[in-house]
């Protein structure tokens, strides 16, 4: 059985919630059943399947984020948070 598409909001939205400097914080929750990103109160939740183990989910933010925004995943830098859950991203015009 194939997996169901991610929720992803409007990529305008979601760029509405980077700053002037380009960055955008995130929640996170590895190890999710579903992938999702949500803006919620003007916060950014992504959930992802990958476990927090050696980047997996790190690496499945990057995606699913560069999904959500319609741009490359290389345009996407994270800055802060590698092993927490909340994390600091740049995205690159």
């Amino acid at each position: 059985m194939a997996r169901p598409k991610p929720d992803l909001p409007d990529a305008e939205a979601l760029r509405a919630c980077i700053n002037a400097e380009g960055r955008l914080a995130v929640r996170v929750t590895p190890g999710a059943r579903d992938q999702s990103v949500v803006i919620a109160e003007g916060a950014v939740q992504v959930k992802v399947r990958a476990p927090a183990d050696k980047g997996a989910a790190n690496e499945a933010v990057i995606a699913l984020l560069a999904e959500a925004l319609d741009c490359p995943p290389s345009r996407l830098t994270l800055l802060r948070g590698a092993t927490s859950r909340q994390k600091l991203f740049r995205v690159e015009d």
